[in-house]
């Protein structure tokens, strides 16, 4: 999906409607984004599943994020100009978030993220990735927080292949690759380290109903075309 569509969104106001107008969006409700959603899935338009950034990632940055991490980040995800990405499944861990592998490791000032990331969503296109990660690979679940990336000049971030599915084709699923990058503590979401996994537990009913709402609009729509059919 080239980056033009998601411009054309942002226009619209169909991108994270229900963000405060302070913040870039127009204050709608979550019922308008639901609404989004299912027209999406009846259109037979779900390689293009904008809800995720919308509905799923950028709620992490609304509900976690500071002040100046709100106010840096949010307005761009409204216009389409920040195309974000949640990485959490690793290869040899699917979704068992509590025994991944990627380090995120203090130096200084900075955090040095070290891992791979495979079936990622949007992630060619995704210029801001909010990363799970270990800050303390000795804690367990305590141990993980989430850390953000912007893409843009991000040494030693690369994007692997673009991955091959059954359905979705027009959707990005890829790998990422981190090799020692480097990004400011300030780029750690919440008030201090090991927030992670109840932070993600915290998001993840939100993006379960999401799919459960792209589900129905689904259904819907090979209904109708069923009956078309038949008769």
């Amino acid at each position: 999906v080239p980056r033009e569509a998601w411009k054309k969104l942002g226009e619209q106001g169909f991108l994270c409607p229900w963000l405060p107008e302070e913040y870039g969006g127009v204050g709608a409700d979550f019922l308008y984004s639901f609404i989004l959603t299912q027209e999406l899935a009846r259109t037979n338009c779900t390689g293009f599943f904008f809800p995720l950034h919308s509905d799923i990632i950028v709620p992490y940055l609304y509900s976690f994020g500071n002040e100046e991490q709100k106010k840096r980040w949010l307005p761009g995800c409204v216009t389409g100009d920040i195309i974000t990405a949640v990485a959490m499944t690793e290869p040899g861990t699917g979704s068992d978030l509590q025994n991944i592998k990627t380090t995120a490791k203090r130096d200084g000032n900075a955090y040095v993220v070290n891992g791979q990331k495979t079936f990622i969503t949007n992630g060619q296109t995704a210029n801001l990735i909010v990363v799970v990660a270990k800050t303390d690979p000795e804690d367990g679940a305590r141990g993980t927080s989430l850390v953000v990336i912007e893409t843009d000049g991000a040494e030693g971030f690369e994007r692997g292949r673009n991955l091959h599915k059954l359905g979705m084709p027009s959707q990005d699923t890829s790998e990422l690759f981190f090799n020692d990058v480097r990004i400011p503590t300030a780029n750690l979401l919440g008030e201090g380290e090991g927030m992670g996994f109840f932070q993600l537990m915290g998001q993840l009913p939100q993006e379960r109903l999401n799919i459960a709402v792209q589900g129905m609009g689904v259904i819907e729509a090979a209904l109708g075309l069923t009956i078309d059919y038949v008769k």
